[in-house]
């Protein structure tokens, strides 16, 4: 198996590139000190991006994801236990998807 030159440059260029927008916020955020706005506000992205990649996911399968999503919300507004949360949502998806 062989690199071609292109994909190469294509991958060097994607990881200069992904590198540049991470080490730029670092700066950034060096010399600026956020408000309290920006502060909560970048608080709130990791929830967001979550959402973001779930959402789909989760609509895709239908009516077995909004269970197996529900039951991975409650078991953690209940317990606050992330690996049961999972554990619950994840059975939940499957008893959904096979019953239904």
């Amino acid at each position: 198996m062989s690199l071609d030159p292109v994909t190469l440059a294509a991958i060097l260029g994607m990881a200069l590139a992904t590198f540049a927008c991470r080490a730029s916020g670092y700066l950034v955020l060096r010399r600026v000190q956020p408000g309290p706005f920006l502060r909560a506000f970048l608080g709130h992205v990791p929830g967001t991006l979550f959402v973001a990649f779930a959402a789909p996911a989760v609509v895709r399968e239908g009516w077995a994801g909004f269970v197996g999503a529900a039951a991975t919300l409650l078991v953690m507004r209940a317990t606050g236990s992330t690996p049961l949360a999972l554990l619950v949502g994840v059975a939940a998806f499957w008893l959904a998807r096979t019953l239904m």
